[in-house]
């Protein structure tokens, strides 16, 4: 699964992307976001309110109980404020 990270959570976590492999009952956005929140203290501070997070799955915006898979792409980013 290929992660995209922007803005603050790219600086938290440490990297702007990466290729991880979930285990297979990490089948929903809420569950991945759990998942990577425990990879490591710089996942947890990314990840410590993931009401702050927006995600996209395969450049649509996700809810927590979106599905996701091996093949898929997913972005993580602050909410967007226009102006």
């Amino acid at each position: 699964m290929k992660m995209i990270y922007f803005a603050w959570v790219r600086e938290k976590v440490g990297t702007a992307h990466e290729e991880l492999s979930p285990p297979a009952e990490v089948a929903t956005v809420g569950k991945l976001i759990a998942w990577l929140a425990a990879q490591g203290d710089n996942y947890a501070a990314a990840f410590d309110d993931a009401g702050r997070v927006r995600v996209a799955v395969n450049q649509d915006y996700a809810t927590m109980d979106q599905p996701v898979g091996p093949d898929d792409e997913v972005a993580f980013f602050p909410p967007v404020t226009g102006g």
